[in-house]
């Protein structure tokens, strides 16, 4: 299974991205999906996630309100919305896809991860 992330890049505080994530290979669609980010310094803490079907949706509460996640129901293919982007969200967003149908926030529940895209945001 492979995940490829898009949609990365320098971006003023204040605007917009979207990131997407396409998983290809022998991936089952009813598995959830998580985006999770790094920033310099600081370990790897989960931003967002949806259910297999697309109905459950959950955020961190440092972006909930200015973010969504979306995806077509049952398939492998999943977007993250920021708007309102701050300094603190420059991070490597990785997308990962998980053991079941849930969506852990602990990235042990995932078992494949996509090799991150870059977002900075400057201020």
């Amino acid at each position: 299974v492979q995940l490829q992330a898009s949609g990365g890049g320098l971006v003023q505080a204040g605007g917009s991205l979207s990131l997407s994530c396409r998983a290809t290979g022998r991936t089952s669609s009813n598995n959830g999906m998580g985006w999770f980010r790094r920033a310099p310094g600081k370990e790897r803490e989960f931003v967002a996630g949806i259910d297999w079907s697309g109905g459950r949706k959950y955020y961190t509460d440092s972006v909930k309100g200015r973010s969504a996640i979306s995806r077509e129901k049952g398939k492998s293919t999943v977007t993250l919305q920021m708007n309102s982007l701050q300094a603190e969200d420059t991070a490597v967003y990785y997308c990962a896809v998980a053991l079941g149908s849930v969506v852990p926030r602990d990235p042990s529940g995932y078992r494949y991860w996509g090799q991150g895209t870059l977002v900075t945001v400057s201020s």
